[in-house]
């Protein structure tokens, strides 16, 4: 199967979506490179399936230029580009088995049947469902269901291939079977996937890079590593790993770092590229560590309001003079007891500036 040969870029130049005076997506640019998975991520609402839609020709845009390969499709039709997309629901049709489900797509395209039948095997081989075809989409389970519809998607050999919120209907632990699944298949075939999902773990876990949009515009793009470590603003702070936002002062700076006064403490964070004075310090929840029977120091006391034993890590809500905290400790031997007194310290990483 040719599924590997023909990725293509995609690219949005200043494209928006009306409806009415309503702007779903306003004024969105971004680029995703040929055979790399991209993903549209952000809460709902924020416009990141209708910026999936555009790209597949479901929906058209009010303005800009949308290109796929090279290739201006701003204006065509959903049925003249060649992308294909995984749905949430998976979208079987329960009265066809697996593999005529596969091939369905082949068949009213104008492929012979015989040729359509050998694909759809191929397909299901890829995706690791061989000699299943002859069951019905019932006997299968979500997962394998969930595989069926990327099959059925592959074997039409597109340029581009979409995931809207492809895992919202498995269970935890399916969701990160499948989600390896689906990265590893990406990189076997060098697919160009743009993924959409709400669930920041997921986006992750999954992507080379990461489109984080909100309120209809990109807040921030880029690898998962510089998105965690560097955000750029409040809301993808927040948004991505739910970082504690404390008020600070940057009071100096210099060989690519910054420093950053927290009451009595000074923090050294990458340089956010922002004026001296005001800021917000984004702390990661693992970037705080507890100690017992210390003050002052390099920490600030904190009183634990909540101590939650999950297995293989802490989780702590604690008290103190700039607010609420929470942290996930990995130290599970020796937990701090809920209302007991503590020294939180800063690791040296997990720790960023953004604007206030």
């Amino acid at each position: 199967m040719s599924i590997a040969s023909k990725p293509a870029g995609v690219e949005f130049r200043n494209v928006s979506r009306l409806y009415g005076n309503t702007a779903a997506v306003n004024d969105v640019s971004f680029t995703i490179e040929a055979g790399t998975l991209v993903t549209l991520l952000g809460p709902s609402g924020c416009g990141k399936t209708t910026t999936l839609r555009m790209i597949a020709g479901l929906e058209m845009a009010s303005s800009g230029t949308i290109l796929i390969g090279g290739k201006d499709v701003t204006r065509l039709p959903a049925t003249d580009r060649n992308v294909t997309m995984v749905f949430q629901s998976y979208a079987l049709f329960p009265h066809m088995t697996v593999a005529d489900n596969v091939a369905y797509g082949l068949v009213v395209s104008g492929v012979r049947k015989r040729d359509a039948a050998a694909k759809a095997a191929e397909g299901l081989e890829l995706v690791g469902l061989g000699g299943y075809g002859q069951r019905l989409p019932s006997e299968l389970s979500g997962g394998q269901q969930q595989r069926v519809a990327v099959a059925r998607a592959l074997v039409l050999e597109p340029e581009v291939l979409l995931f809207d919120e492809p895992l919202s209907n498995l269970d935890a632990k399916l969701r990160r079977k499948m989600r390896d699944d689906i990265r590893e298949l990406q990189q076997k075939l060098g697919l160009t996937s743009v993924y959409v999902t709400h669930d920041q773990e997921e986006a992750l876990a999954v992507s080379d890079r990461i489109i984080v949009m909100n309120k209809s515009v990109i807040a921030q793009s880029g690898t998962p590593d510089e998105l965690y470590r560097r955000p750029k603003n409040r809301f993808v702070a927040d948004f991505i790993g739910g970082a504690n936002l404390i008020d600070g002062e940057l009071v100096g700076r210099g060989g690519g770092t910054a420093t950053v006064a927290l009451g009595r403490l000074t923090l050294s964070v990458p340089d956010p590229g922002l004026p001296a004075g005001e800021v917000l310090l984004a702390i990661r929840p693992n970037a705080i560590r507890l100690r017992t029977g210390e003050t002052g120091g390099d920490g600030i006391p904190v009183t634990v309001r909540k101590a939650t034993y999950l297995g293989s890590h802490m989780e702590y809500g604690l008290t103190s003079e700039f607010g609420d905290l929470f942290v996930v400790d990995p130290n599970v031997a020796s937990p701090v007891p809920a209302g007991a007194s503590a020294l939180a310290t800063f690791t040296g990483d997990g720790i960023a500036a953004v604007a206030r």
